[in-house]
């Protein structure tokens, strides 16, 4: 998309982070790593003046170029917004899960709120540049009212 809003309308953007949406029918999935269980999303945000037919058109131009095999699953939505705790959680992915336990089943609860939605995370560091220890990562868990 950078490319294409550079090339289109003489504008470029930083690109943001990777995110994930994940979701698991037990929530111990996550805090337990069993990650065969889990249901996943992976999204980037773009800014507001990107469109529909901005994006048709980079999918196309993908399709001519590569046509890579999973480019039918690749959409285009807005997420929406919601009330979240979400903490900064510094180390690899697979030590996620004892601090996900503690929002989940300790701060959440104590906090007056029930867990709702999918779980949220956005990937600030590069595994390909970065060392496990220390990957920066924001967990964020979608939170109501009890």
């Amino acid at each position: 998309m950078r490319a294409r809003a550079k090339q289109n309308l003489g504008r470029v953007h930083t690109v943001a982070p990777l995110e994930g949406l994940w979701s698991a029918d037990d929530w111990a999935a996550f805090t337990e790593r069993r990650k065969a269980d889990w249901d996943w999303t992976m999204m980037i945000a773009q800014p507001d003046w990107i469109d529909d037919e901005m994006v048709a058109e980079a999918n196309e131009q993908v399709r001519r170029k590569k046509n890579p095999a999973a480019l039918d699953r690749v959409r285009w939505a807005q997420h929406p917004g919601h009330r979240a705790a979400q903490v900064l959680h510094v180390g690899p992915y697979d030590a996620e899960g004892p601090l996900i336990a503690e929002m989940h089943d300790t701060v959440i609860p104590d906090a007056g709120y029930a867990l709702m939605g999918r779980h949220h995370e956005i990937y600030l560091s590069d595994p390909r540049k970065t060392a496990p220890e220390k990957l920066r990562t924001i967990l964020r868990q979608p939170v109501r009212p009890v």
